[in-house]
C-alpha cells in the first residue's frame, strides 16, 4: 500500500512537472513589414487563439532608432514575446529602450516578459487603470483563457503588468522620437492608449480599430470608440497601425469608425422607435454588408448590437 502511494505521488508530480514545460517556440516566419522609416509591424493573424496559430492574433510593432528599440505591444504569450525579439535582432543589433502596452487585453501585453527577461531595467508604459486591473485578477484571466483557447501551447508565459502608468496627453521623448499618447476615457475599453509619433507621422491605434477583422467592444463605448478615431484621424499622421489586420493610411481609422457609426446610430434610432434589439439586426445587415466578409463578424455582431442598444438606451434617459 506505501509502495502505491509513492507512485501514485511520484505519477502526480511527474505529470505537475509537465504541465509546467513551457511550450514550443512560435511556428511561422512572421516577417515584419516596415511600414514607416524605422517602424516594423508583424501582423498577425485575425482568427481568435487556437492551436493552429499557438494564441498569436496581433499587431506587434517596433519602431527603429540610433538609440534603440521601442516596442508596442508585444503579444499574446511569452512564445509571441520571443519571436519578436528574434526579428528584431534580425533588424538591428540595438537594445530595446521601452515598452508600450495599448490596453487591458493579454493578447497584446503578456509578451511583456520575455521583454523584461532580456532587457531587466525596460520601463513599460500603459494607461494608468491597466496595472490595478491585472492585480485584480485580469491578467491571470487571460493566462487562463489563453491556455484553454490553445490547449496549453502558451504555456510558460508569466504575467508582466505595465509598471509606468499614463494617461492622455503624456509625451515621451525616446531614441530622438516624441510619443503622444492619447486617451478618451472610454473607447474599446476604458484602458485604451493610441501613440502619435510625431516625427514620423505614425498612429499606432490599438484595438480602437481593426481592419479587415471586427473587435469585441466590452467595458468600452461605442461613442467613445467613435470619438477616439475621430480623434486620431484630426492629427496629422499618415500611416494608421489597428491593433488587428493589415496597417495603412486613414483609411484604417476611417472603414472602422464608419462600422462602428453605422452600427450604432441604426441601433440609436431603433432605440428611439421603440424597436427591440433582434428587430434592429435586419435593418442593419444591408448597411453592414461592406464588412460582412471581415474575420469576426459573425461572432460579434450579436454582441455589438446588444451592448450599443443597451448604451443607446441609458443615453436615452
Amino acid at each position: 500500500m506505501k509502495k502505491r502511494s509513492w507512485f501514485l505521488a511520484l505519477v502526480m508530480l511527474a505529470g505537475a512537472a509537465y504541465a509546467l514545460q513551457k511550450a514550443a517556440p512560435l511556428r511561422g516566419e512572421w516577417t515584419p513589414e516596415q511600414v514607416a522609416p524605422g517602424v516594423y509591424v508583424i501582423h498577425g493573424p485575425t482568427e481568435l487563439p487556437s492551436p493552429s496559430n499557438q494564441g498569436f492574433m496581433n499587431n506587434p510593432a517596433f519602431v527603429v532608432t540610433d538609440a534603440g528599440v521601442v516596442v508596442i505591444d508585444p503579444g499574446s504569450s511569452v512564445q509571441v514575446g520571443e519571436m519578436l525579439l528574434e526579428r528584431i535582432g534580425r533588424v538591428t543589433d540595438k537594445p530595446v529602450l521601452a515598452v508600450f502596452n495599448s490596453h487591458i487585453h493579454g493578447d497584446h501585453w503578456l509578451g511583456n516578459q520575455a521583454i523584461r527577461e532580456k532587457f531587466p531595467d525596460v520601463p513599460i508604459y500603459g494607461h494608468e487603470r491597466v496595472g490595478p486591473k491585472i492585480i485584480a485578477g485580469a491578467g491571470t484571466e487571460w493566462v487562463e483563457m489563453l491556455l484553454r483557447m490553445t490547449e496549453n501551447a502558451t504555456a510558460g508565459t508569466e504575467v508582466v503588468k505595465p509598471d509606468h502608468p499614463v494617461k492622455d496627453g503624456d509625451e515621451f521623448a525616446i531614441g530622438g522620437l516624441t510619443y503622444r499618447v492619447m486617451n478618451n476615457d472610454k473607447a474599446h475599453t476604458d484602458t485604451d492608449i493610441m501613440l502619435h509619433v510625431k516625427e514620423l507621422d505614425v498612429m499606432f491605434l490599438g484595438d480602437n480599430a481593426g481592419h479587415g477583422r471586427i473587435l469585441r467592444l466590452e467595458g468600452g463605448s461605442f461613442p467613445g470608440n467613435i470619438e477616439a478615431l475621430e480623434h486620431a484621424l484630426a492629427s496629422d499622421a499618415k500611416v494608421f497601425v489597428p491593433g488587428h489586420g493589415t496597417s495603412g493610411g486613414r483609411e484604417v481609422a476611417e472603414r472602422y469608425r464608419d462600422y462602428l457609426q453605422t452600427l450604432y446610430s441604426t441601433v440609436e434610432q431603433g432605440v428611439e422607435d421603440g424597436l427591440a434589439d433582434f428587430e434592429i439586426r435586419p435593418l442593419l445587415m444591408p448597411k453592414l454588408e461592406p464588412w460582412s466578409q471581415w474575420a469576426g463578424f459573425d461572432i460579434e455582431l450579436g454582441k455589438h448590437i446588444n451592448g450599443a442598444y443597451l448604451e443607446a438606451e441609458a443615453a436615452a434617459f
